[in-house]
C-alpha cells in the first residue's frame, strides 16, 4: 500500500512538473517523498507492534553486548563492529536506492535504510562472534551458521512482520554477503594488528 501511494505521488509530481531543470524536479520529488515518509511513519509506524519490537530488541542487543564485551579488547572489537556497520549501511542504502528492498517500519523516520538492524543488531552479533571465535576456522563456521540464520530465519521473519519488504531480491543472495562481510572485516583487522606489531 505504502509503495503504491509513493509511486502514485511521484508519477503525479512528474506529470505536474513543467519547466525547470531535471535536478530541480528531483529535489521536489525528494521533498514530497520526505513528507510522505514522515506522514506514514507518524500515522502507521510510531508506537505500533513493529516499532516497539525494534526499540526493545535494539536496547536488548546493546545491553547483552555491554555485558559480554571484553573490555581489554574494546578498541579491536569495536573497530570490527564499526566496519561491519559501515559496510552493512552502505550495502543497505544501495539496495534501498535501487528499490531492491525497503523498510516500511523503523524506529526513526526519513532515514532510508533501517539503522537499528545495520548499526546495532548485525554489528553486535558479529562483534560477539569475532570476540569469542578469534581463530579462522571456528570463526568461518560460526559466520556460516549466522549467515544461514540471518538469511533464512531473520529476514523472512522481518518480511512477515512487515518491517522489511523485498522487491528484486532473494534470501539466498544475502547468505554469501553475510559471510563475506564478516571475513573481509576480520581480515582487515588482522592485517592492521600485524602492522601494529611490526611498527
Amino acid at each position: 500500500m505504502f509503495t503504491f501511494i509513493q509511486e502514485a505521488l511521484i508519477a503525479s509530481s512528474i506529470i505536474n512538473m513543467k519547466g525547470g531543470s531535471l535536478w530541480s524536479q528531483i529535489i521536489e520529488l525528494r521533498r514530497e517523498s520526505r513528507n510522505l515518509l514522515w506522514e506514514y511513519w507518524r500515522t502507521e509506524t510510531l508506537f505500533t507492534f513493529n516499532w516497539w519490537f525494534l526499540v526493545i530488541t535494539t536496547i536488548a542487543f546493546v545491553l547483552v553486548w555491554l555485558r559480554l564485551l571484553d573490555k581489554k579488547r574494546l578498541v579491536e572489537v569495536v573497530s570490527f563492529g564499526l566496519m561491519i556497520g559501515s559496510i552493512g549501511y552502505f550495502l543497505d542504502i544501495t539496495g534501498v536506492s535501487f528499490v531492491m528492498w525497503s523498510y516500511p517500519d523503523k524506529i526513526f523516520p526519513i532515514i532510508p535504510p533501517i539503522i537499528e538492524i545495520h548499526k546495532f543488531h548485525l554489528p553486535i552479533v558479529y562483534m560477539i562472534v569475532y570476540q569469542y571465535f578469534p581463530k579462522w576456522k571456528p570463526f568461518l563456521l560460526v559466520m556460516t551458521v549466522c549467515a544461514l540464520f540471518f538469511s533464512f530465519v531473520l529476514e523472512p521473519i522481518t518480511v512477515w512482520l512487515g518491517i522489511y519488504e523485498i522487491y528484486h531480491w532473494e534470501y539466498i543472495y544475502s547468505f554469501p554477503i553475510y559471510i563475506i562481510i564478516g571475513v573481509f572485516c576480520k581480515w582487515i583487522i588482522e592485517k592492521l594488528k600485524q602492522m601494529d606489531r611490526h611498527y
